[in-house]
């Protein structure tokens, strides 16, 4: 595909073009760089068919009446509601006051939508074929939405930091008012405003019943003890999304679903790429520690090799998609369908694409289909609706024996699983879907697993298949974050370039009396793990960055921490100069990183090992992204009431990031400055 296509893939106005949205000037000029490349072109033929198959579609479909549990979702429930005053035909045309009112706008972002787009401008009276919650879907799960110009980005930050200021006389809104968000998100961003609930609307969803495995943390451990820390590398980024949605729904998070390394690891930073066979570059960097003037922060960062998208193999995916009733709110299958849509715009002939649903029951709605058929696919994913019970392990076997069938030897095989995590029939319990998801992984098809939802989600469970079945975990709460996973990252999120990656960390006990890692806390191994190829760690895709943070207490600093008993049979180590090997006793080296990965379809891993040396840098003359780093840290363990993080406060964090923001060039950066803004107004309520 030539550069001008790939480029024009990503303008609004190629789809605008093609729906005939763009004023007569601007298409004439439009149509010159499209006659410059025939690639753009059949783009836009394929866009045109879809919007006519999408229009044919509607013509076919019957017009639609408002059961009592939709009148419920959108109406008041009183004796003289405003729904009795008016009518159906008030009620939209209410809806469509807005929508003109804001028509310039809209028309622009829906018409990079090409579902949208033929719904509500594609047909005269498309709209009145629409209920009003059919309509609220289509825009609160559009990419459309999430393309705002700069003024409406601008609204929604006020809009967020007024959620949050509303938090304590809200008590947390309805569920159901939650999801019906009318989002114009940053980049990146989540949803920033709801629709408040009508007087007397009760509550559409049943208790929160989200889960999150147990929030652990990392004590400080004395050297002389244990001088090696080992653990499986993380990439996931769920955790950091998953917080987003609780701050811009104006609440802190819970304290268990905060991972500090997934927050920390949300972001890139520029280590430099590799150049010769290994796959990583380890790097690292030390100065004195935020947190306590006498302590020292270690910074250890990975980075993979890159591989560009149009270089990748060939490739089978099987889309697993969790079509159970619990999945019918706009922010989890309407947006699932979406995000697989902007997925489809980077693929084409070379990859093969296959849909797997479970329910109640699991089936085969899309056999093994050519990318570039994007209309075969679109079509089938549209048809997909929610409803019935969840059969996770049906699920999951269809469609790893789907995978099977499709094997593509060197190339990408991949199961992406989308699911809110709550399984309630067949294999339901973690155990048994952890011993499922581990024979699965011995079939070399790498998972994939993408959560949606709220009220009822399940991240310890959704955490435990992406470990276990040699995968990567995000969540998605809005467009945004579905074109950071399925799109900015794509490289990363489809092609492993390593498995089974391992850090371990020897300490000299001549320069370190104690140290903590500062998050991994479900992902440490033993010692003797490190040099055992059964077992499992974590996967590294192309392009990932993996960043790990030690605060460490230098030698002749007094040690705080549980040390062990005197040994009743062995020698105490009093001294370490008693302990130290004769040529490393004057070395200037803190420690040593050693590094042990598999490659992709390998069964014997490699080691490489990295030394440090000390150093005395102060904190503010750190690098930006080791600040920033520490800033996203010293966040994430706030959230997580660690007092190892003395009395910084959000205030601090923000002062950090501010001053290290750095190169920012998907406003990833700034996101997170407006999230700390934001978390600190609900800490910390201003009293009127």
């Amino acid at each position: 595909m030539s550069k001008l296509a790939k480029n024009l893939l990503d303008d609004p106005r190629l789809t605008a073009y093609a729906l005939g949205e763009l004023p007569a000037t601007e298409a004439k000029e439009f149509e010159m760089e499209l006659q410059k490349d025939k690639e753009a072109q059949e783009e836009v033929k394929t866009i045109q068919k879809q919007a006519g198959l999408l229009k044919e579609e509607l013509k076919s479909e019957s017009e639609p009446r408002l059961t009592y549990e939709q009148r419920e979702k959108v109406m008041p429930t009183s004796k003289t509601s405003w729904f009795m005053k008016w009518g159906l035909g008030g009620a939209i045309a209410a809806m469509l006051v807005v929508i003109v009112f804001k028509e310039p706008l809209m028309r622009k972002m829906i018409s990079d939508d090409e579902g949208l787009a033929g719904k509500v401008f594609g047909k005269a009276e498309g709209i009145q074929e629409e209920t009003v919650a059919e309509m609220e879907q289509d825009i609160a799960a559009s990419p459309a939405i999430a393309r705002a110009e700069k003024k409406e980005v601008q609204r929604s930050r006020v809009a967020k930091k007024s959620m949050a200021k509303m938090k304590s006389s809200r008590a947390m809104a309805p569920q159901a008012a939650m999801e019906s968000v009318a989002s114009f998100g940053l980049k990146g961003g989540g949803a920033v405003g709801s629709i408040a609930p009508w007087p007397g609307h009760p509550p559409a969803e049943p208790a929160n019943s989200e889960s999150y495995a147990e929030a652990k943390v990392n004590e400080f451990i004395r050297v002389l003890d244990n001088p090696l820390s080992t653990f499986s590398v993380d990439v996931d980024t769920a955790s950091y999304s998953n917080m987003r949605r609780f701050i811009n729904n104006g609440t802190l998070p819970p304290k268990d679903s905060v991972k500090v390394e997934e927050f920390i690891n949300y972001f890139n930073y520029k280590y430099p790429a590799p150049t010769g066979k290994t796959p990583f570059t380890v790097n690292m960097e030390v100065a004195k520690s935020p947190w306590n003037k006498d302590y020292k922060l270690v910074r250890i960062g990975l980075k993979g090799k890159e591989i560009a998208l149009n270089s990748r193999p060939n490739s089978n995916l099987v889309f697993l998609l969790d079509v159970s009733g619990s999945m019918s709110n706009p922010n989890k299958l309407p947006l699932l369908k979406e995000s697989l849509k902007m997925l489809l715009r980077k693929l084409d002939e070379r990859d093969r694409i296959s849909i797997v649903v479970y329910a109640g029951a699991s089936g085969l709605v899309l056999k093994p289909t050519p990318a570039n058929k994007k209309v075969d696919i679109i079509q089938a994913l549209n048809r997909l609706n929610a409803g019935g019970s969840t059969n996770g392990g049906a699920g999951i076997e269809l469609a790893y024996k789907t995978a099977m069938e499709g094997y593509i030897k060197g190339g990408i095989n991949r199961v992406i699983l989308a699911t809110d995590g709550d399984f309630n029939v067949g294999t339901t319990g973690r155990s048994a879907l952890l011993e499922l998801i581990k024979k699965k992984a011995e079939s070399k098809i790498f998972l994939t697993v993408l959560g949606l939802g709220m009220g009822n989600y399940k991240d310890d469970t959704l955490e435990t298949l992406a470990q276990n079945g040699n995968g990567n975990y995000a969540y998605i709460d809005n467009m945004n974050e579905a074109k950071k996973v399925l799109n900015e990252d794509l490289s990363g999120t489809l092609m492993t370039i390593a498995k089974d990656v391992k850090f371990q960390v020897e300490f000299n006990p001549a320069k370190v009396s104690g140290y903590r890692l500062v998050g991994y806390e479900n992902r440490m191994l033993k010692a003797r793990d490190f040099n055992d190829d059964k077992k499992d760690a974590g996967e590294v895709g192309a392009g990932h960055t993996v960043t790990a943070f030690y605060e460490i207490i230098p030698a002749g600093v007094k040690f705080k921490g549980p040390g062990i008993d005197k040994l009743k049979y062995q020698v105490a180590k009093a001294a370490p100069k008693k302990v130290l090997k004769e040529e490393v006793s004057g070395s200037s080296e803190l420690l040593t990183v050693k590094l042990r990965y598999k490659e992709p379809e390998g069964k014997e891993s490699t080691k490489v090992e990295f030394p440090l040396n000390g150093a005395n840098t102060e904190f503010n003359n750190a690098s930006e992204d080791f600040r920033f780093a520490a800033a996203v840290a010293t966040y994430a363990q706030i959230l997580k009431e660690d007092s190892r993080v003395g009395d910084k406060k959000l205030s601090d964090v923000l002062s950090i990031a501010k001053n290290a923001k750095g190169t920012d060039k998907y406003s990833y950066r700034q996101e997170f400055i407006e999230l700390v803004e934001l978390a600190n107004e609900i800490k910390n309520p201003v009293s009127k």
